[in-house]
């Protein structure tokens, strides 16, 4: 028997392609566009790679800053960070 599914839920499959719209880059890191641009002017995403006029977002680029952002895990909180 297969598990239930939310169906406000949905699972997105991993990109097929290395380069992602900005739309597409936003989604795949679980925010919006506006948030996303705010991200990347505040360092916290990078920036796009160009491709003639074309801007796209590196998937790589993107899980490395991914993983770099601060997790709510209690275990990794730094009190000297206060």
């Amino acid at each position: 028997m297969r598990p239930a599914v939310s169906q406000t839920s949905k699972v997105l499959p991993a990109p097929t392609r290395r380069g992602l719209s900005r739309g597409e880059a936003a989604e795949y890191v679980g925010v919006g566009t506006s948030k996303f641009d705010e991200m990347i002017s505040d360092g916290r995403m990078p920036h796009p790679k160009r491709i003639d006029g074309r801007k796209v977002w590196d998937v790589r680029a993107l899980d490395s800053a991914f993983d770099r952002l601060p997790s709510d895990n209690r275990e990794d909180h730094n009190p000297w960070d206060d």
